[in-house]
């Protein structure tokens, strides 16, 4: 993605909170397109229309929103992993051109790079169940008092609790 299409995109972090049984294969497939193929992972997307239409799509299992420059730092430095389970380290970092995992978080957050295609990286994140548990069930709707859907600037707190 270019300089231009970028101004005014927004770097979203999109997590599953839903298990894999039961699932509709149109929401299963575009699960997948997500990297999203088990309960507790996450990943960072911008908010392109298609991949909104994804995220309407597959709602009643995950839950996004626009995440902060220190949780994608907290991600990267805590849950990134190489293709051979490795943790993300500077080296990495200075390996893709960039001079830390600082840079490279803002470079994500601002769209200059997309991180499912940064080279040699899982493009997903394992994350743990969160701390204190889910508040709401996970049938409902964030709006509704639940977990799933669009949240907003609370997906920071979330991802900070399960991180």
């Amino acid at each position: 993605m270019n300089e231009r299409e970028a101004k005014g995109r927004k770097c979203l972090s999109v997590v599953r909170v839903r298990g894999i049984s039961d699932v509709w294969y149109e929401v299963k497939d575009t699960l997948k397109m997500l990297n999203l193929t088990r309960n507790c992972y996450a990943t960072l997307i911008d908010d392109r229309p298609s991949y909104l239409g994804m995220l309407k799509k597959a709602q009643n299992y995950i839950t996004w929103g626009e995440v902060s420059k220190e949780t994608v730092l907290l991600l990267l430095k805590k849950r990134g992993r190489t293709i051979g389970d490795k943790r993300l380290t500077d080296e990495y970092a200075k390996k893709v051109g960039y001079e830390s995992l600082e840079d490279l978080a803002e470079a994500i957050h601002n769209l200059e790079v997309e991180f499912k295609n940064l080279p040699n990286i899982k493009p997903f994140f394992r994350l743990h169940p969160p701390r204190g548990g889910y508040k709401g069930g996970v049938k409902k709707s964030y709006k509704a008092g639940g977990v799933t859907g669009y949240r907003g600037e609370a997906i920071n707190d979330l991802i900070k609790r399960m991180a």
